[in-house]
């Protein structure tokens, strides 16, 4: 009889009653792949000829010994104590459990210790980037114990490692309720059609906000910090100014936003499309200055930004600054964001 760690291995005529500790594979070649045998099936007499078919003179059954634990409930473990808020796992299946999000959301990833957890040998924990936003039923993370049995002392370690709290979590988005100013002579007067206002409505939409007013307003400060100061007064949750965030001189949305309260947290952000960016705050309520690449660019700095303060996550200029990494979009001619690299870097 041959031993391997955590398991015993007898002859296959030895085997009815047993239970099998692993999945057994059946390949014919150029034709099919798939399971003959599941981890857990006690073994027949019948099943003898078709273990033997598939190459099994010997079947391995657990036979754990003390301090190690199988594969499925090692991942379970992990998975367990790695998840938060918003996660839901698969069953595990040959060592692996994957980790989804039970609503729409942003994903954050405590990148620093998921890297520690990977540093120790005999398990891996893979994740999406972080602050993307991900869909309900996504994949998000995936977890894999490599042998058939682990020592329980590295299990330990790991746990040790996710003591402090969860390191994948799905933040829900908040129902807001967004004001919009969009400024412009042109747009004020009728000369030229709005084109912001529907672009901005339905980016909200699909992030579960609402636009619950939009005014139009000339170039003139007085009228913007007017607009603004009225849809503080009843009860937007964020305000975006579209348009006048150029240098042109006769764009004033920057001032106008500053003269209204805006403490600014960032004016420019490197990121392209996006580079003309403003995020203020008046009290608690974020001002954004958005530039017209918004309008023109399905994945702009609106979608790296957005669903992050809908989240309730707090974004200084420190984040602001840390999108340069990842900050260029490729322009594709079918644009695929958010399964693309903009904005994965930060």
């Amino acid at each position: 009889m041959r031993m391997m760690k955590g398991m015993r291995a007898i002859p296959v005529h030895e085997a009815v009653g047993t239970v099998l500790g692993h999945d057994i594979t059946r390949i014919v070649p150029g034709e099919s792949k798939g399971t003959a045998f599941r981890k857990g099936h006690v073994i027949t007499r019948e099943d003898i000829p078709g273990l033997l078919t598939v190459g099994k003179e010997h079947i391995y059954v657990f036979d754990l010994q003390q301090g190690f634990v199988h594969e499925d409930d090692a991942a379970v473990r992990l998975a367990t104590a790695a998840a938060g808020r918003g996660i839901e796992l698969s069953d595990p299946r040959e060592g692996k459990v994957t980790l989804r999000a039970l609503a729409p959301g942003l994903l954050r990833i405590d990148v620093e210790r998921l890297t520690r957890l990977n540093a120790i040998r005999d398990m891996v924990f893979a994740t999406l980037h972080s602050n993307q936003r991900v869909e309900k039923g996504q994949p998000v993370a995936g977890t894999r114990v490599v042998p058939l049995v682990i020592e329980d002392e590295k299990l330990c370690r790991a746990e040790l490692v996710l003591e402090d709290g969860p390191i994948v979590e799905v933040l829900p988005f908040r129902a807001a309720r967004v004001g919009m100013v969009t400024t412009g002579n042109e747009v004020f007067s009728g000369r030229v059609k709005d084109g912001f206002g529907p672009v901005v409505r339905r980016k909200f939409e699909e992030l579960g906000s609402k636009v619950f007013r939009q005014a139009v307003v000339n170039d003139e400060i007085g009228m913007c910090v007017g607009a603004i100061r009225e849809l503080l007064a009843e009860g937007a949750d964020m305000i975006v100014v579209t348009g006048g965030m150029s240098v042109d001189p006769d764009d004033q949305t920057p001032a106008s936003i500053r003269e209204a309260g805006g403490r600014v947290i960032t004016y420019g952000a490197p990121v392209l499309p996006g580079a003309m960016f403003m995020l203020a705050m008046i009290g608690e309520v974020p001002v954004l200055g958005l530039p017209g690449c918004v309008m023109y660019h399905k994945a702009s700095i609106f979608d790296l930004v957005v669903p992050r303060l809908l989240a309730g996550q707090s974004v200084g200029a420190r984040d602001i600054a840390a999108m340069g990494h990842g900050g260029l979009c490729l322009g594709c001619p079918e644009c695929r964001h958010p399964a693309c690299p903009f904005g994965k870097g930060a």
